[in-house]
């Protein structure tokens, strides 16, 4: 077994295997002092996550190293499971990808192959260094991707096949890894483990919490009307009025709203108002929108060129023309002026 190559991607079945032939298994791993560097590394990976979106990584040599490496994935995994916290399983799962993707770069032809087969996608290459991949496959792992560079119209698509460089094929095994972790999570670890996860996982939840802090748009403030992008404001004022909604403006502000912290009774009650309230059909769309219903993600705020195609978009102001969306709006305007806003210390009106 190749030690490194376990260690830098250390969700292949080699690394596996490479732990099994150390007799490492998950008692062990959980309780025993000669495997707290793999604790303290996985700890170290899910943090890593959390506060740069990326697990770092740091070439190993020796073959005991490589294997604290191998053994703190299962561990990071464990921590995120046991938490169980939908942003912390998607934040993980990026932070993973991203490292991967950074390494692959660096990595020969024969072991890209090995990992995109790995990761479920059969692809090919000559010594072009031109990546080959099926074009159900690239559909799939690049409809995420909102940069025209991705569209078809700008791929090299032939006979089913498209055609990438290195660095976009590695970009879209990044999208695979990612959407392979956070479909195996959670991996909930016998109870009888629980006891010796409890430190770590409250280190882990507290930068967490911290960390959600930081991205909310209120900080944790609560919504201020101040602040309020003006798309918002009408959409708001529309609502408050009893004015019906179209349906792409009931759905852009209920998850507006939502993304600000707003609960199921803060959001009813904006709409309460309204002439065909109908509270049963109200609450169904809204836990719908914001992922109450299902347990699912939360739908996100359109972008504010899907405000305008909807015909949203209500007397952009200055700061309008420097953001791509509503929420940004928000951000900017709740921590005060920056150098680059309108009227800001050097700038020329």
């Amino acid at each position: 077994m190749d030690a490194r190559l376990s260690a830098k991607f250390p969700f292949l079945k080699e690394a596996s295997g490479f732990a099994a032939e150390n007799s490492a298994d998950l008692g062990s791993l959980m309780t025993s002092e000669s495997y707290s560097p793999a604790r303290a590394r996985g700890k170290e990976r899910v943090l890593d996550a959390i506060n740069s979106g990326e697990v770092t990584y740091k070439p190993l040599m020796r073959d005991y190293d490589c294997l604290m490496e191998v053994l703190s994935y299962p561990y990071a995994r464990i921590l995120v499971s046991v938490i169980w916290d939908r942003y912390l399983t998607k934040r993980y799962a990026l932070g993973e990808a991203v490292r991967m993707n950074k390494v692959l770069a660096d990595e020969d032809r024969q072991t890209v192959l090995e990992v995109s087969d790995e990761l479920g996608f059969k692809a090919s290459t000559d010594g072009d260094g031109i990546m080959r991949m099926k074009f159900p496959d690239y559909l799939m792992l690049s409809s995420r991707m909102k940069s025209v560079d991705w569209k078809l119209i700008n791929s090299d698509v032939r006979s089913g096949i498209v055609f990438l460089p290195r660095e976009k094929f590695n970009r879209l095994m990044q999208n695979a890894l990612q959407d392979k972790i956070e479909s195996e999570l959670p991996l909930r670890p016998p109870e009888e483990f629980l006891p010796y996860l409890q430190k770590d996982c409250d280190e882990v939840r507290a930068a967490l919490e911290d960390a959600k802090m930081k991205m909310s748009p209120t900080r944790g403030e609560g919504m201020k009307g101040e602040y309020l992008p003006p798309c918002v404001t009408h959409l708001l004022e529309m609502a408050m009025k009893g004015i019906n909604l179209p349906h792409s403006g009931r759905f852009a502000l209920v998850t507006f709203m939502s993304a600000l912290g707003l609960d199921y009774d803060g959001i009813i009650r904006i709409f309460a108002e309204s002439p065909d309230f109908d509270e049963s059909k109200s609450e169904y769309q809204i836990k719908h929108i914001t992922g109450e219903l299902y347990g699912r993600d939360a739908y996100t705020p359109p972008e504010c060129k899907t405000m305008k195609t909807e015909g949203l978009c209500f007397e952009p102001d200055a700061l309008c023309a420097k953001i791509n969306h509503p929420l940004n709006y928000y951000r900017i305007k709740s921590r005060g002026p920056r150098k680059t806003d309108a009227g800001a210390p050097g700038n020329k009106a």
